[in-house]
């Protein structure tokens, strides 16, 4: 019998994990789910489509790879130095790594699910749902599946393509792809799904609107693949970022929350269970508070700082903080967004434990995501297992950051209007003063302390690395230089920072290798062709 390798495994055994209706909650089990007895309805495709926004399918990479390898991995966030975390420090990550594991298995998991139902409506739905309907439902679950590939591409490259899981039962064992490939796949799924989408939709579901933002995304990051020359990317590909995020800027209607706030609360309003699925959240997980059982929730109540301001004051056990390098990005007046993204000793927040009389940081920890307890969110069934916080993939001010860079593109710095208009909504909507000129750096930064903390850092230094290479390996190896992977203290009676002294680990220096992860351990063993050179797809 031909050994099936895990890649095979976990897209043969995946189910159709039913969602819900409008609210994304109510999950029917999934033994009601088949192909026989299901798809008959415009409303089955909805409940399809549903459990692919959050729950078990998203479970194993959100909670185990998601911050850790896009901020951890990054320089943003710090965890301490051991077992997996601390090969994440000190650049020595191993093929079997947990995280790397987690992040290969479980985003390979979103897209059997994906796959199943993108099949499942092609061949078993009923011919009497309209066509617009069941290309709106394939266009969800692509783009969704695009958003899978998209991370598996720029975390490790050449990765296999897998559109039918059943082909897998004959042929198990996989060749990778190459990346270019990958990323063309990938905007292919968006393509589909730009044509498809709906302009609005109901609360939290998909629209048009967000996959041209992905597809924008995902062009800036192609436009670096393959670059011969130092600093430069594909003109044409720039053009095509720059095309889609500028649509999503000016035609869909949409805009930054609390943009016109005159107190500046539209940024730490977004991660408020209260603002879930608000119009900047053009794509969100979606996250029951009834969720028992291990990794089919928002497990992120278990980054927090503090028992006092969790659900059942449980679960504050993993710590995530800031380092020194995050901290320093802020300026002197970026106040609402580095309090709405990391805790200082001596801060207040009133709607932590909000019938407690709120909370009062003792050090320096995460805030972002930490939403409080059961009494503050309204939802007596939430555990620390299972936050209500729909946390975002892709937000609109993310892609108005894409469309800046797009329209900087090749040039060292940029007066264009079009990109400083988007550039400095986002800052204003923060409180933050605008600037007049736009490079590089300048751009890299702001996604870095618009978007900490949302997965996004390492994503943006390995586009980065694709079309300067140099400068990426420089900049990481600058973090070690000046010892800013570490965490910090904060003296709230002189608001001064100190940053950890104690002597860390050693680091091996990063090179551009650092940039793409090992496939796991396991993965090779049970599919060797894994480490053959990548093989083309179209």
């Amino acid at each position: 019998m031909k050994p099936i390798n895990k890649i095979a495994f976990f897209l043969l055994i995946v189910a159709v994990v039913a969602g819900c209706k409008k609210d994304f909650l109510n999950r029917p089990s999934n033994s009601q789910i088949s192909s026989t007895n299901f798809y008959k309805t415009p409303n089955d495709l909805r409940l399809a489509t549903a459990s692919l926004y959050g729950g078990a399918p998203w479970g194993q990479w959100h909670y185990n790879a998601l911050l850790q390898l896009g901020d951890i991995l990054s320089g943003t966030g710090h965890v301490g130095y051991n077992d997996d975390m601390g090969q994440l420090f000190s650049r020595t990550i191993t093929a079997n790594n947990g995280i790397l594991n987690s992040g290969w298995t479980g985003l390979y998991i979103v897209i059997g699910q994906c796959n199943n139902v993108i099949n499942a409506i092609q061949q078993t739905a009923s011919t009497s749902i309209p066509q617009a309907t069941r290309n709106a439902a394939i266009a969800e679950a692509k783009f969704i599946r695009a958003v899978a590939y998209y991370h598996l591409a720029v975390y490790w490259g050449a990765v296999p393509i897998i559109e039918d899981n059943t082909k897998l039962v004959n042929n198990p064992m996989l060749n990778r792809n190459t990346t270019a490939d990958v990323f063309k796949f990938v905007t292919i799924d968006l393509t589909y799904a730009a044509r498809y989408l709906p302009l609005k939709d109901d609360k939290g579901r998909l629209t048009t609107w967000s996959a041209q933002g992905m597809l924008a995304k995902a062009y800036l990051t192609m436009a670096g693949v393959g670059s011969k020359q130092e600093g430069q990317r594909n003109q044409a590909l720039l053009d095509s970022a720059k095309k889609y995020a500028g649509n999503v800027c000016k035609n869909s209607g949409l805009t930054l929350l609390g943009q016109d706030d005159p107190n500046h609360l539209g940024y730490y309003n977004l991660f408020r269970s209260q603002y879930n699925d608000n119009p900047e959240a053009l794509f969100a997980f979606q996250w029951s508070p009834d969720q028992t059982s291990w990794e089919t929730g928002n497990m992120y109540l278990t980054f927090s700082p503090s028992n006092a301001i969790n659900p059942q004051k449980n679960g504050a056990w993993f710590g995530l903080a800031p380092t020194w390098d995050l901290y320093k990005m802020y300026s002197t007046d970026d106040t609402i967004r580095r309090k709405a993204t990391i805790m200082l000793n001596g801060d207040f927040y009133p709607e932590l434990n909000a019938a407690g009389g709120g909370y009062k940081s003792t050090g320096v920890g995460l805030k972002k995501h930490i939403i409080g307890n059961e009494v503050d969110n309204n939802a007596p069934t939430m555990t620390y297992t299972s936050s209500i916080e729909h946390d975002a993939v892709l937000r609109l001010a993310d892609v108005y950051l894409v469309y800046a860079e797009a329209i900087l593109g090749n040039n060292g710095v940029t007066a264009d209007m079009n990109a400083l208009t988007y550039f400095n909504k986002v800052r204003t909507r923060a409180g933050v003063a605008p600037v007049n000129l736009l490079d590089g750096p300048t751009i890299l930064k702001e996604r870095r302390v618009e978007l900490a903390f949302e997965g996004q850092y390492w994503i943006d230094l390995v586009r980065y690395s694709f079309y300067s290479p140099m400068a990426a390996v420089k900049l990481l190896n600058n973090q070690d230089a000046t010892y800013s992977r570490q965490t910090f203290s904060y003296d709230p009676a002189t608001r001064k920072a100190t940053r950890d002294t104690t002597t860390a680990p050693s680091t091996v220096p990063a090179s551009i290798s650092s940039f793409t992860l090992q496939i796991p351990a396991s993965e090779l063993s049970s599919d060797p062709k894994l480490a053959a050179p990548p093989v083309p797809y179209y």
